[in-house]
């Protein structure tokens, strides 16, 4: 009852901040605050997602039962409700497990003092110059009291958090080349040493926000209207238009276009759908028909690990991280780059000598309780979570699909599994497709809207939203796998 009239009153504030917003031709009255000189910062933006039209998300007021106990669970575990569980409801099991899972690591016992959890967030979310997880996690930061001036740049926070930079910085970028040496700088750094459950801990905390981070640009997550970049004080500069109009996204004559454009290609994304299901159709009567030798998927997961290397962005131009957030990192030329370029050549990781379930899950169980289970349920939840529909199409079986994106992120990192046949993956995902998956694992800040748009052009946003719960537990796992791996070989 207490979590339920938490909503209740978060959802009041939220009406209350709409009729301060409102404008005079929709019945609003704002004229006497105008007088009083008072200046009202009006919303900008689309509503939580800038991909994803706010009329097809859920209204908070509407939702079932279940949605409101989520929303309610979110506000008291994180005092607001914010645009990442408002999309991430699209798959309310799925935000159960992650609210779960976060409320355990940021607040719950652990070997880690609160202060360190959120600004260990902050370094996190900063490396992919993330400033919507920064914003959020400073408040929380000084909220839990932490000190103001280790925001004001990593040199200024504890030598303990400026060593953990260079593992966040390689877990981020290049989790591959982590090493048992850089467990080893951390655990043996005398008077400012980790312990391995504080590592344990922080390798989590990295992961997760490094991963949320992909979510929040794959899912063009808006800012918070108390954020940076939430609000406006400019008055609107489009005649003929309501201010809720502006707010609402709704005033762009080249989004219109852009829309009506979009229509004249509904017969062929159609098409590309159908095409899809038939490729899936006759990939499952191939295996049934022959398997290939272990040779051969080795030799194609080679084949696939080299031409992901050719999957860029046409965006891929540098984008300059801002001084807010650069500042809570080092080394800021320091980013992606494929493991196979510059003459490095990166043994491949084989699932088959050092995996999640085997290995990767008793050992955090182990030395950070419980959180090993909360990781493993998000994960199995992400990878098996399925509605048996394919945009237009039921009682579909999509293991296929699910299996190849999730093992082509993995592939990506150098993480092959011996029982796969890697050719699958060219067949069932296309090239916009593979650059979007690509550019919100690897290069997150660098994703627009075109790429959004631009592949499963006839499945629901819901669809979208559930691919990058894909993305972001398959890249977490990855980087956990090595980051693991690398503890394992240090305590041996």
């Amino acid at each position: 009852m207490r979590l339920a009239a938490a909503s209740n009153e978060a959802y009041a504030a939220s009406l209350a901040v709409s009729e301060l917003l409102s404008c005079h031709q929709c019945g609003g009255d704002r004229g006497q605050d105008e007088e009083l000189g008072i200046r009202i910062p009006r919303p900008l933006g689309h509503g939580p997602s800038r991909f994803i039209p706010e009329k097809e998300m859920l209204q908070v007021g509407s939702e079932d039962a279940q949605m409101h106990a989520l929303f309610a669970d979110s506000f008291a575990a994180l005092g607001r409700l914010d645009n990442i569980t408002l999309v991430m409801v699209f798959h309310p099991q799925y935000l159960e497990s992650f609210l779960k899972t976060q409320h355990y690591l940021l607040q719950m016992d652990g070997p880690l003092p609160l202060h360190y959890r959120h600004y260990i967030g902050i370094m996190a979310a900063a490396r992919h110059q993330c400033s919507y997880l920064v914003n959020l996690h400073v408040s929380d930061f000084l909220h839990v009291g932490g000190d103001p001036k280790w925001l004001n740049g990593l040199e200024n926070a504890p030598q303990k958090l400026q060593n953990l930079g260079e593992l966040n910085k390689v877990l981020a970028h290049r989790p591959w080349l982590i090493t048992k040496e850089h467990i080893e700088g951390l655990l043996k750094a005398e008077e400012h040493s980790w312990s391995l459950a504080e590592l344990v801990h922080a390798v989590v905390l990295l992961t997760h926000y490094h991963s949320l981070a992909s979510f929040t640009f794959g899912c063009g997550i808006s800012p918070e209207i108390h954020c940076d970049g939430g609000h406006t004080f400019r008055p609107p500069s489009v005649s003929n238009y309501c201010i809720c109009d502006i707010t609402n996204g709704n005033h762009s004559v080249d989004e219109m276009q852009v829309n009506s454009a979009g229509n004249a290609s509904v017969s062929d994304s159609f098409f590309e759908v159908e095409a899809l299901m038939e490729k899936m159709r006759q990939l499952q009567e191939c295996r049934e028909e022959e398997e290939a030798s272990q040779e051969e998927m080795a030799s194609r997961f080679e084949m696939e690990k080299r031409e992901s290397m050719f999957v860029f962005s046409s965006d891929d131009d540098e984008v300059t991280p801002a001084r807010d957030v650069s500042r809570h990192f080092e080394d800021t030329s320091y980013g992606y780059k494929d493991f196979s370029r510059h003459g490095m050549h990166v043994p491949t990781f084989r699932v088959q000598d050092y995996c999640w379930e085997d290995h990767g899950y008793s050992l955090v169980n182990r030395l950070y309780p419980d959180v090993g289970q909360l990781i493993d349920e998000k994960f199995h939840i992400a990878y098996n979570l399925t509605y048996n529909i394919m945009a237009m199409h039921k009682d579909v079986d999509t293991s296929m699909l699910r299996r190849a994106i999730w093992n082509y992120i993995h592939c990506m990192f150098g993480i092959r599994y011996d029982d796969y046949d890697y050719g699958e993956i060219n067949q069932l995902l296309d090239r916009s497709f593979k650059v979007y998956i690509k550019t919100v694992v690897c290069t997150p800040e660098k994703v627009t809207k075109r790429m959004y748009d631009s592949f499963w052009r006839q499945f629901k946003h819901s669809e979208k939203v559930h691919v990058n719960l894909l993305l972001i537990e398959a890249r977490m796992q990855a980087e956990l796998l090595y980051a693991l791996r690398a503890i394992t070989r240090y305590m041996t």
